[in-house]
């Protein structure tokens, strides 16, 4: 059993609580009080930085791969320090058991941050969890196409647009690719690190990015490290980048953010 799939059975028994503990009309009351999503697609088609791909900055405390990542976390200061150095976006990883995080992360982020953009990274399979991602705040959802069929992925994207939210489709080969776009989405995820070994190559999305219609948002996620990964993924079209460890893990988070995002080479040219 690879850990998707551990973190997928994990996910089965916390859903199953969650719906005893907050019943599904309680939840959609939520929504009902809740302000509107923002655009997230909308959001990744308008370059910050021109020459860049918009910045999802994430907000990870830990990986199953990498350990513990930060040993202060505190998603609301993560959440500053990316919106003051070039982030167009933040991502907010809300499981608990394999990734330190809680729904409340976003739910406090979003309060704090109204205007900011936000991505739901999770395991989500059930049509509870997109209700529950926008109580919360979430303005995104992520849906893995290697662990959903495309049944129920058109069924969590149709409710997910109808409360307002886009869903960022998840793949990280070439069969999986051929099966989203098969459901005709309007923005794709490219993961390249390698589900089974947890090995990363950036020459993933670079293999990927040609087979998906210009149409189609694109975002590249993992392994994106330096100011170089990301002009070699703008020069391929990619329309957004996703960055966690890289950034949580730097000596500077606020400078990371700066040179992966584009903010740092426009300040250089402008010289401000």
């Amino acid at each position: 059993m690879s850990i998707l799939d551990k973190i997928f059975a994990t996910k089965h028994s916390e859903v199953s609580q969650r719906l005893k503990a907050l019943p599904l009309e309680e939840l959609q009351h939520q929504v009902e009080l809740a302000h509107p999503a923002l655009d997230f697609l909308g959001t990744l088609k308008q370059p910050l930085f021109p020459g860049y791909p918009v910045l999802i900055s994430e907000i990870k405390h830990r990986s199953p791969s990498g350990g513990v990542l930060v040993e202060e976390f505190n998603p609301l200061n993560l959440a500053r320090i990316y919106q003051q150095n070039g982030a167009g976006a933040v991502s907010i990883l809300t499981d608990e058991q394999y990734f330190g995080g809680h729904i409340d992360d976003l739910r406090q982020v979003k309060t704090q941050n109204p205007r900011l953009p936000v991505l739901r990274k999770d395991f989500i399979f059930h049509p509870y969890q997109v209700w529950e991602s926008r109580a919360a705040g979430a303005d995104a959802i992520l849906l893995i196409q290697a662990m959903l069929e495309s049944d129920t992925i058109l069924e969590l994207r149709n409710l997910a647009q109808r409360l307002g939210m886009a869903s960022l489709i998840e793949v990280h080969n070439e069969v999986e690719l051929r099966r989203a776009l098969e459901l005709k989405p309007a923005l794709i995820g490219i993961n390249n690190r390698n589900l089974h070994t947890f090995e990363v190559a950036l020459e993933t999305t670079f293999r990927l990015r040609e087979q998906i219609p210009v149409e189609i948002c694109v975002v590249a996620e993992s392994g994106i490290r330096t100011q170089q990964d990301v002009l070699r993924l703008a020069e391929a079209k990619i329309n957004a980048i996703l960055v966690g460890e890289s950034l949580v893990r730097a000596p500077d988070i606020g400078m990371q953010a700066r040179i992966l995002s584009g903010m740092e080479m426009r300040a250089t040219e402008t010289g401000k």
